[in-house]
């Protein structure tokens, strides 16, 4: 833990820049839990140009 202080005040100026900046990855997770279902919904039954028209189509 005192490691991890000592990181935290070493590098103190890109901690702050970093609760400065507000940012989400909530489109990219979308993303990534549509891309997931197709996949699950596909195991075994289809081939790689399927998956990638379903991909593919919004």
């Amino acid at each position: 833990m005192t490691g991890f202080a000592h990181g935290l005040t070493t590098d103190l100026e890109a901690v702050i820049a970093g609760l400065a900046v507000y940012r989400s990855s909530g489109g990219t997770g979308d993303a990534v839990n549509r891309i997931k279902k197709i996949k699950r919904q596909l195991y075994g039954c289809a081939g790689f140009e399927l998956f990638r028209k379903m991909i593919l189509l919004p």
